[in-house]
């Protein structure tokens, strides 16, 4: 069973990881800069990416920290009715291990590649992770996990 602060740590860093990300996301691919010299579509570009960054370890931590009476637990026992949290953990590897290796690799292309890595397994992590939260608790199922 998770604790408060497990539960309130990992949806506060999931959830500014993802506005962040989605906010950067559109300030990077959909608007544009009337300045032609622009290296930003929007001044407070740089500050979601920053912001991004770094919640990301937040965001690994708070995974790390559920990982062992929640997720593998549940993974173990079968995750009954809850395939959607297997799907999720699925993705949290891709997703981390991409996002990490777009900031740090030089080549264009490799970048570009693990960018559309990194966007593949966010969206299906995030789908996942909300028919996971979506879906009954172990609570309401009468269960204890």
């Amino acid at each position: 069973m998770m604790s408060r602060a497990q539960v309130a740590l990992l949806q506060l860093s999931l959830l500014g990881m993802a506005l962040t990300g989605v906010v950067f996301a559109w300030m990077k691919y959909f608007m544009k800069s009337d300045d032609p010299f622009a290296v930003v579509n929007h001044p407070w570009q740089p500050h979601m990416m920053t912001a991004h960054v770094l919640l990301g370890p937040v965001a690994v931590f708070a995974i790390g920290w559920v990982f062992g009476n929640h997720i593998l637990p549940a993974y173990r026992g079968g995750a009954p009715n809850r395939l959607s949290g297997v799907w999720s953990m699925l993705f949290i590897v891709p997703m981390t291990i991409s996002g990490y290796l777009m900031q740090v690799t030089v080549a264009d292309a490799a970048r570009k590649a693990f960018a559309i890595s990194h966007w593949v397994s966010v969206g299906l992590f995030v789908v996942a992770y909300v028919a996971h939260l979506a879906g009954p608790s172990p609570r309401s199922r009468g269960e204890g996990v």
